[in-house]
């Protein structure tokens, strides 16, 4: 268990000096007695050590309180029905192409900004940016304004790796799953030649968790063109076996624009193509360039399950309520025993 404020824990030496007040009180009203010639009842009706049950539950009802105002955080198992949607966002340099208005990266933006505004509250989303590499920008979740902010912030940059944004995405699933901790996920080799498998991909692709993951889609909004491995349609195969959905969206126009990259001048296309193959090898569907993603289609055939995930959670409120229960106990015993409070 760990503390918000810690600083208030010094509170806490002050209890031992209560209760010790506490005994010299009662020692002293003990000695006056005998002074004045009585001796300790023995009849069965005296009160004996029922007498201190109040003060003690007193005592540590303020024990209690004093550590809920340090607020008090533990690790706590939550159950709850979800399902989960990786966004799978390309930020390559092809993405800054024009042939769309006013960017192939841009239109995508507003496409995922509209499509995380339009989850249900039974589904978390998580957002995966990726050039010659994927990036975890944000991990499944319901705060809309985090993930926002993370797309706010995607550049165009170099390269794409399609099939490593991907693999990125089975691993923030894998992960948030439990399925999966941060120093399991292996880090790919140097990449390969243009659209060949590198040759430790297979490797990368058999170290991901075995059997069905969550009920979980992959969304891909990309223009699908991918120059650097490992090989998106394995990786999207391999989604596919372990129950994971992948959906893409095709941003750019077939007809292609010229882009400048680091001074020279390219030709970029939307790669209909590989988005169709990535999809179909993972069950999922393919939505036309330009087209709208219809959230209600991707959401269709994601079953919330029952799952249950270990959050950090403050705890405070419990605390300050067993605090008021002993406090309760404690005032009742003392006026249907003794008639006052203490």
């Amino acid at each position: 268990m760990t503390f918000l404020w810690p600083g208030m824990l010094v509170a806490l030496c002050g209890v031992p000096l209560l209760f010790g007040v506490y005994l010299a009180i009662n020692r002293k009203r003990r000695n006056r007695l005998s002074n004045l010639g009585f001796s300790t009842p023995a009849s069965k009706s005296a009160p004996g050590l029922r007498r201190h049950i109040p003060p003690a539950l007193f005592l540590l009802s303020l024990l209690i309180i004093l550590l809920a105002l340090a607020r008090p955080q533990a690790q706590v198992s939550l159950p709850r029905v979800e399902g989960t949607v990786v966004i799978v966002l390309d930020v390559s340099a092809s993405m800054g192409a024009t042939d769309v208005d006013p960017s192939r990266l841009e239109v995508a933006k507003a496409t995922a900004r509209e499509f995380i505004q339009s989850q249900p509250e039974t589904v978390e989303i998580g957002l995966v940016s990726f050039s010659s590499s994927g990036f975890t920008i944000e991990s499944p979740s319901r705060d809309t304004g985090a993930l926002l902010s993370a797309i706010d912030r995607l550049q165009p940059t170099a390269g794409t790796s399609l099939g490593q944004g991907i693999l990125t995405a089975l691993h923030t699933i894998a992960m948030d799953a439990g399925l999966l901790t941060a120093d399991q996920i292996p880090t790919p080799s140097a990449p390969g030649e243009p659209q060949q498998l590198d040759p430790g991909a297979s490797e990368l692709l058999e170290q991901l968790p075995e059997g069905e993951y969550p009920s979980s889609v992959i969304v891909v909004f990309s223009d699908g063109e991918n120059n650097f491995s490992i090989n998106p349609m394995e990786v999207a195969a391999a989604a596919g076996e372990h129950g994971v959905r992948v959906d893409a969206l095709g941003f750019g126009t077939s007809a292609g624009a010229p882009l400048e990259v680091g001074g020279f001048s390219v030709f970029t296309a939307l790669d209909e193509a590989m988005l169709q193959g990535i999809t179909a090898a993972a069950g999922g569907t393919y939505y036309p360039a330009q087209g709208q993603l219809d959230p209600q289609a991707v959401y269709a055939n994601l079953s919330p399950q029952l799952v249950v995930k270990t959050e950090t959670m403050e705890v405070t409120s419990l605390f300050a309520g067993a605090s008021i229960l002993l406090l309760l106990i404690g005032s009742t015993f003392s006026m249907a025993w003794f008639n006052r409070l203490l």
